[in-house]
């Protein structure tokens, strides 16, 4: 398999009340999080990412990934296309809370290349960064960088991923709460 990402107006933001098999995605990097209320993985895929978030037999998996990958209906709670600006929130048994604002962002190629610099610079310092091949058409290949905050009752992760071939860059927030 390529690491090349999709055409940006492929992809779909989901979050599912399950988990999701691994298998399902071409992982690229990943990192996990023990807490004494919760347990999560966050991972890079090639499409964008992957987020698993564990309680007390709850378990939310919000996933950016491309329309046509083969995923499940099954308690799928939010589904969107990514497009514009949206935001979202979902509150689930124990007073667990889920809170997420996403966004696509189209930008002049001057603006593109400083941000995607800046991201290889910074985001090999914290967090997890991945550098995808090039699609051919342009030298280089796109980036995605994920931060993760965690808190002994909190979850939040910032996502960034460049789609080079569109000057296009999609950014995402998310909170998961314990009360």
């Amino acid at each position: 398999m390529l690491g090349v990402r999709p055409k940006v107006n492929e992809l779909v933001f989901q979050l599912y009340g399950r988990s999701l098999h691994p298998e399902l995605f071409e992982i690229h990097a990943q990192r996990s999080v023990e807490r004494a209320d919760y347990q999560a993985t966050v991972a890079i895929t090639s499409d964008g990412h992957l987020l698993t978030w564990r309680r007390a037999g709850l378990t939310l998996t919000e996933v950016a990934a491309s329309g046509s990958q083969p995923l499940p209906q099954k308690r799928r709670l939010l589904s969107s296309r990514l497009a514009g600006e949206r935001s979202d929130r979902v509150e689930c048994r124990g007073g667990i809370r889920y809170e997420t604002a996403f966004q696509l962002e189209t930008v002049e190629p001057e603006v593109f290349w400083t941000f995607q610099q800046e991201l290889c610079t910074d985001g090999g310092r914290q967090g997890i960064l991945h550098r995808f091949d090039s699609s051919g058409r342009l030298a280089l290949g796109a980036i995605s960088w994920l931060n993760i905050e965690s808190r002994t009752k909190s979850l939040f992760v910032q996502a960034f991923h460049t789609f080079p071939d569109d000057l296009a860059i999609v950014k995402s927030q998310s909170l998961f709460e314990v009360p």
